[in-house]
């Protein structure tokens, strides 16, 4: 039987388990695939510790991400066979569907293939940060010349977001509160790099922009740093909010916004994936700028399934630049 990683309790990355279940019989449309990289993700992390969106229903199964080639199709699927090579887009909710373990049961609707110059693991890394990121270019409108302030920039996400940047000639400035990533990060595309740990680093970054402020923010912290990201901001910039990293609760910046007119938007990759029409455009875009070498996933490390407890404890660490995959 297939080991599949579950969980029967909020926590700690010690709650996650390794366990021997019946293969899942895929349903009228869903696929079985047999996973081959795993994409960990900071929505698994607080879904696993009950601070996601909704909770979980024990014992419960997570995961977005995966690679894999399809095992078994369900009734009334179409499109897909067995042994395509296959990777998901993050479109379902973790209550109905997972991707820890070495099988996957999921719809077939979250199935696309992935460019053939990518390897499993790199395959297992791309449609969360980059379509994650495309909400930049799909709701701000990001284009050539556009200075865009990416917090917490050293995750896959906040990576992903340089890349785009950079792939339409907008100015990325990343920030982070580790002095010991700026090397990476400025290796990773960023224009500039910014440490938040600094007194007035909110100065430093209208700096940069020869006192106009930053056109867009993408932020997945929160809490009361984002009056700091405000402060950033020009007249009429938008900034996303699409995390909530920070503990703290999450001030908002009234001043700055009435004064600047600023637009905050929260948001999510489902925004995108969730919209068919939108949904088909984002990932055609994400596809032809992989396979024509523009975007390129940045793995942090690898785990072996077995240590899928070890791999959580890493994300939760910080330390990494890129994504967390995991391969059974």
């Amino acid at each position: 039987m297939p080991k599949i990683v579950r969980f029967h309790e909020v926590g700690g990355p010690e709650v996650l388990q390794l366990e021997e279940l019946p293969a899942p019989q895929p349903k009228k449309g869903e696929v079985r695939i047999k996973v081959e990289a795993i994409g960990l993700n900071r929505a698994e992390m607080m879904f696993r510790s009950g601070q996601y969106l909704y909770q979980p229903k024990f014992p419960s199964t997570l995961g977005y991400e995966a690679s894999g080639t399809v095992e078994e199709i369900g009734p009334g699927v179409t499109g897909f066979k067995p042994g395509d090579r296959v990777s998901s887009v993050p479109s379902f909710s973790l209550e109905d569907y997972y991707t820890y373990g070495e099988v996957a049961l999921l719809p077939a609707s979250a199935l696309a293939n992935y460019p053939e110059n990518l390897s499993p693991v790199e395959g297992a890394s791309i449609w969360m940060q980059y379509l994650t990121a495309y909400g930049l270019i799909e709701f701000g409108k990001m284009h050539q010349g556009h200075h865009v302030l990416i917090t917490a920039a050293a995750s896959s996400v906040g990576l992903a977001a340089i890349q785009l940047a950079n792939s339409v000639g907008a100015i990325p400035i990343a920030t982070s509160r580790n002095e010991a990533k700026t090397h990476s990060l400025l290796g990773a595309g960023a224009k500039f790099v910014v440490n938040t740990k600094g007194r007035g680093w909110a100065d430093k970054v209208r700096e940069i922009t020869a006192g106009a402020g930053v056109d867009l923010a993408f932020d997945p912290v929160a809490g009361p740093e984002l009056e700091q990201v405000a402060e950033t901001m020009r007249p009429e910039g938008m900034i996303f909010v699409y995390g909530a990293l920070a503990p703290e609760p999450t001030p908002f910046p009234l001043f700055a916004a009435i004064g600047k007119n600023l637009i905050l938007r929260g948001y999510t990759l489902f925004s995108v994936v969730q919209d068919p029409e939108r949904g088909e455009h984002a990932k055609r875009w994400v596809y032809d700028q992989i396979a024509d070498g523009k975007l390129k996933p940045i793995i942090a490390r690898t785990f072996s399934l077995d240590r899928i407890v070890d791999a959580h404890r890493y994300m939760e660490s910080n330390d990494q630049i890129g994504k967390i995959v995991v391969t059974p």
